[in-house]
């Protein structure tokens, strides 16, 4: 009779992805990254979701971006409420929505007040030039994070490439509306995944 050393050991056991701990969780820390998001908080909700945290990976985040995007409504918020109801249901989805939204919200309505007071001051207009010349170097930086996660896509780089070339064309060239941009451009990239992944 087999005895207990005699059987094989059980395999170990996978280590577990990160994830919030609870919906206070989810609030604080969508509060955390809203006020972080000075100047365009893309490139803050990639660090800290897929770096730091590691809720996600840069796969997973690239996926859920693009439906944040083509979702009314702006996009962090879209996705806030997304990865609150993957983990915790509505209940969730409410946590990291008022994450988002409220601290941010105090902050404006107090830095709006401030501004209207020294708004025509010119050292002012000059800083908020700059922060804007700060917030297009962290969306080129995150684009370029992000550009690494399509090596295993469906369609290859370089069709992807192309893609993400004629996006840029219509919108910085040729100025099209998103309306028009995502369904046509986004819709012909999803035909073609699909066609490609299917049996």
């Amino acid at each position: 009779m087999a005895t207990a050393t005699d059987l094989p050991s059980p395999p170990p056991e996978s280590p577990h992805r990160p994830q919030p701990r609870n919906p206070a969780d989810l609030f604080w820390s969508f509060t955390w990254l809203a006020l972080q998001g000075f100047g365009g908080v893309l490139a803050v909700v990639q660090r800290e979701l897929v770096e730091k945290k590691r809720w996600m990976t840069n796969e997973e985040f690239v996926e859920d971006w693009a439906v944040a995007q083509i979702m009314p409504g702006p996009n962090v918020v879209n996705l806030s409420i997304m990865i609150g109801d993957r983990y915790f249901g509505l209940r969730g989805a409410f946590a990291a929505l008022a994450g988002m939204l409220t601290f941010p919200l105090v902050l404006v309505l107090a830095l709006a007040v401030v501004y209207a007071e020294f708004s025509s001051h010119p050292a002012v207009a000059g800083a908020l030039r700059g922060m804007g010349a700060v917030a297009a170097g962290l969306i080129a930086g995150v684009g370029i994070k992000l550009f690494v996660s399509i090596r295993n896509h469906p369609l290859g780089r370089p069709l992807c490439v192309a893609f993400a070339a004629l996006t840029i064309v219509a919108m910085a060239w040729l100025r099209l509306p998103l309306l028009w941009i995502l369904p046509v451009i986004g819709g012909a990239a999803c035909l073609l995944t699909w066609r490609k992944l299917a049996p």
